[in-house]
């Protein structure tokens, strides 16, 4: 049985950012007198200056640290500065690469991680993998520790441009997708299934599913995915893996970052709601739940927008399964033939005109 551990705070407000000392007094007193690293890039240092200057306003023993790249060899020399300047907690500020480096950072040095997220893109902001750039174009996920505290302030993910929010909302839809493939690994005798994990993962694609009406940059919808989001992070964290938020929809997404970078430009969690759609026909599957939330949320999944012409389609589908050859999915047994994936292909073209 896995071992897993929990953030101890998670506040979505407006305006927390303001006050983050006494957002976190009751589960960290005196956390203003650690020596501390906000961990941040310049273009949101630039954006977020008053922002950024009232934390270390806040917490006199910070310094500000500006990545340049959310790779590996960054987030190792990172550990090895706060290790070496005996700093005891690192603060996060941005979207998923920031935080994916600040999440690694802060496992190998041991170090008290607070999660400051700008965007609501993805799951990075509360899940246990860090997604980082290798040698060439290649990204690699690595295990790492969730955060001990995770704070959202409602105004300013309400500035991040609508496509952010709407890639967080994608990378949710994927989890229908996902857990039907976790599932299809453990009958195969692959895998076995945390039902607990898979509660949760399904229970944030369900409020998705039903947040009819729901304006996309509203309090209460920031709040919603929000919590969607910290779902599919601690059922990762409870299931020792990835496989409650990531299936043949995320291979997908993993061969067009990974073979066709230089061609290609869609953010991770369209990719992943573009790749729930073949996923489902794959799975044998009605495609209603997946296109209801990609409709309802104007969700832009058609191929051709982001320069996915039918050749790289079909490529990438059949290239999939090899980005993460141990994992069992639907497309270890589906028809990949380029005649199938081609009609697929034409048929989301058109549908998502």
């Amino acid at each position: 049985m896995n071992r897993f551990r929990l953030p101890y705070h998670l506040t979505v407000e407006e305006g927390v950012f303001e006050d983050i000392p006494g957002s976190l007094e009751d589960v960290f007193p005196n956390i203003t007198a650690d020596k501390t690293i906000l961990v941040t890039e310049e273009n949101l240092k630039n954006i977020f200056e008053a922002i950024l200057d009232e934390i270390q306003r806040d917490f006199p023993a910070c310094e500000l640290y500006l990545i340049k790249k959310a790779d590996y060899d960054s987030a190792v020399a990172l550990a090895k500065y706060i290790t070496m300047n005996d700093v005891k907690q690192v603060i996060g500020f941005g979207g998923g690469t920031v935080l994916d480096l600040a999440k690694f950072a802060a496992f190998v040095s041991k170090s008290r991680l607070i999660s400051l997220p700008t965007t609501l893109s993805n799951d990075s902001l509360a899940s246990p993998v860090a997604v980082l750039g290798t040698e060439g174009l290649a990204r690699k996920s690595f295990r790492c520790t969730i955060p001990d505290a995770i704070l959202i302030d409602v105004n300013v993910v309400k500035s991040a441009p609508d496509r952010q929010l709407l890639a967080g909302i994608g990378d949710t839809v994927s989890k229908y997708t996902a857990l039907y493939d976790w599932k299809l690994a453990a009958a195969k005798g692959r895998e076995s299934v945390d039902d607990f994990a898979y509660m949760i993962s399904d229970m944030a694609f369900e409020s998705m599913l039903h947040a009819e009406g729901a304006e996309l940059k509203s309090t209460d919808f920031i709040r919603r995915l929000t919590y969607a989001l910290v779902m599919g992070g601690l059922a990762m964290e409870i299931a020792g893996n990835s496989r409650p938020s990531s299936g043949s929809e995320h291979l997908f997404c993993h061969a067009l970052e990974e073979e066709f970078a230089d061609k290609v430009g869609i953010p991770h969690g369209i990719a992943t709601a573009m790749g729930s759609y073949p996923a489902c026909i794959f799975q044998n599957r009605s495609v209603d739940k997946v296109e209801k939330i990609i409709r309802q949320f104007n969700i832009p999944v058609k191929p051709s927008v982001y320069g996915i012409s039918e050749e790289i389609f079909i490529k990438a589908w059949q290239m999939s399964a090899a980005t993460r050859a141990d994992r069992y999915t639907i497309l270890n047994e589906a028809d990949l033939s380029d005649g199938r994936l081609s009609a697929v292909y034409k048929e989301m073209e058109e549908k998502f005109a």
